[in-house]
């Protein structure tokens, strides 16, 4: 049901919460899709779908078979898929991604974004990360890549046509020229991408030209998106994508980053998908406020219903939002063992390991809570936050005792210990800001405990946030929460997550 926005109203930022970095939209009709990087999680690319640019739901992930992502158990985290673009174009949709643990770029192609999707072309012609998609007018595919270079692409075989060549990089001077895309709007090719570095330095700038392949003149107010030096709640801001509305206004998706605690501020959701509002002045792009609220746009809304906040594992297939690390077996992680339960196989000994079998979803709320009932008869498991191997923190059943673990970079450390009895027992964390205690304040705390028969909440062990956020642990990602095994065969009746609505 859509519904028009009042006078006065707004919209929350951002539009797509939690680790959904590198956003790249397109629309059909007066449908929205989109996707934003993966890195190490298999499946890959989610795929998002709105009416509105506001609300948005998943549809599934475009790289959900083996045949079409390969994630190497030595890979390192933050590595796997990077920036992908989604067009469409002649009744298709296609999708170009670089894999930088197999393979480079790939292409792949759909008739429906929710899928299926194909299995991939490989361009071993096209260098580079970040690669874009645009069609001129003959048909010619232009496919520009990251530093900024730009190579013409049969699409039927995935073969290059001639030499890349350099194309405008940016502002003279400024960091990793990358997230390139390529527009024909009016009489103008513009060519838009970020510069500075995907942290706090990180911009969009843009160019135009008479041809796709340029010369392009700069903007002369570049960086059009900036918010750098600034005390803002939204940093990092970069990375973005423009897109038409059917009324013929624009708007940017892009990422940024929200920032918590003392110096030097810590996230720890990830790069996050924003949504900005443009005008067109000049001829030039002229992008509005990033802020956490926006006035609501001038199009109907169509709010969409709240994922149910706990999953009882009753359906066949996992819901599209869970993910695990590198793979996922039939035989390592099913729904179909034990009825209404999630069974895990343990292959690697903790979340330490690459080949750890574990199954989370993205942190999405800066407090929040997770709860999950363990049955750890046969094996070893528990529900871990994760940022990468190095970075972690989880709650561990077995042998009628919980054990709360710390990874954090080279130290590995058990924090609290408690009896239970044996057989099934519920985990939980709770997260929250971090009392102020000054410019060292941490952006949140992390609350590790059982829940007691009688359903109140035993905490175990607080643990620091700030460890297990990008500023400390370097890498591209931003928080998991979800489930693991450790040893032997592990089972999960239902998890749940929800926001905590704090004073």
């Amino acid at each position: 049901m859509s519904a028009q926005p009042q006078p006065g109203a707004t919209v929350s930022n951002p539009v797509i919460p939690g680790f959904h970095p590198d956003p790249s939209v397109c629309r059909v009709g007066d449908d929205y899709y989109l996707v934003c990087s993966s890195f190490e999680y298999f499946p890959g690319i989610p795929v998002f779908h709105s009416r509105d640019l506001v609300h948005w739901t998943q549809l599934g992930n475009a790289l959900e078979r083996p045949s079409q992502l390969c994630l190497p158990r030595e890979m390192p985290s933050s590595g796997g898929i990077f920036a992908p673009t989604l067009r469409h174009h002649d009744g298709r949709f296609w999708l170009i991604v670089t894999n930088v643990g197999d393979g480079g770029n790939l292409l792949f192609t759909a008739t429906d974004p929710a899928g299926p999707w194909s299995d991939p072309i490989r361009l071993p012609g096209v260098h580079g990360i970040d690669p874009d998609l645009a069609w001129d007018e003959d048909g010619t595919c232009w496919v520009t890549v990251a530093g900024v270079s730009q190579v013409r692409l049969d699409l039927a075989t995935g073969e290059t046509l001639g030499e890349p060549h350099r194309v405008w990089s940016g502002t003279p001077g400024a960091l990793a020229p990358e997230a390139p895309h390529l527009y024909r709007i009016g009489d103008y090719w513009y060519l838009m991408i970020a510069e500075g570095g995907t942290e706090r330095g990180h911009a969009v700038s843009i160019a135009r030209g008479r041809a796709p392949d340029g010369p392009f003149e700069p903007c002369p107010a570049n960086p059009i998106l900036t918010h750098r030096s600034t005390h803002r709640p939204i940093q990092n801001t970069g990375h973005a994508d423009l897109v038409q509305a059917p009324d013929g206004s624009w708007c940017l998706v892009l990422l940024g980053v929200r920032p918590g605690g003392g110096t030097p501020g810590w996230h720890v959701l990830g790069r996050e998908t924003f949504l900005a509002p443009v005008e067109w002045v000049d001829g030039w792009p002229v992008v509005g406020e990033v802020a956490l609220e926006l006035p609501a746009p001038a199009w109907p809304l169509h709010p969409v219903p709240a994922e149910p906040a706990r999953d009882e594992f009753d359906d066949a297939e996992l819901h599209p939002r869970w993910i695990s690390v590198r793979e996922r077996s039939q035989s390592m992680c099913t729904t179909k063992e034990r009825s209404g339960w999630l069974t895990l196989r343990a292959a690697g000994a903790s979340p330490d390991e690459p080949d750890v079998v574990f199954v989370g979803h993205r942190q999405q709320h800066l407090s929040c809570r997770a709860r999950t009932l363990i049955d750890p008869t046969d094996g070893r498991g528990g529900l871990a936050v994760r940022l990468d191997e190095e970075h972690h923190y989880e709650i561990e059943a077995a042998d009628g005792e919980v054990k709360v673990y710390a990874r954090i970079g080279p130290l590995r450390t058990e924090v609290a210990t408690r009896a239970v009895p044996a057989g099934a027992v519920v985990l939980g964390v709770e997260i929250a800001p971090e009392p102020p205690r000054g410019s060292r304040t941490g952006p949140d705390v992390l609350s590790f405990g059982i829940e007691e028969p009688d359903g109140t909440f035993t905490v175990l062990a607080d643990l620091a946030g700030r460890y297990l956020s990008t500023e400390v642990a370097g890498g591209f990602t931003g928080r998991v929460i979800g489930m693991y095994a450790a040893a032997g065969t592990v089972h999960f009746d239902h998890f749940d997550y929800e926001p905590l609505q704090l004073p």
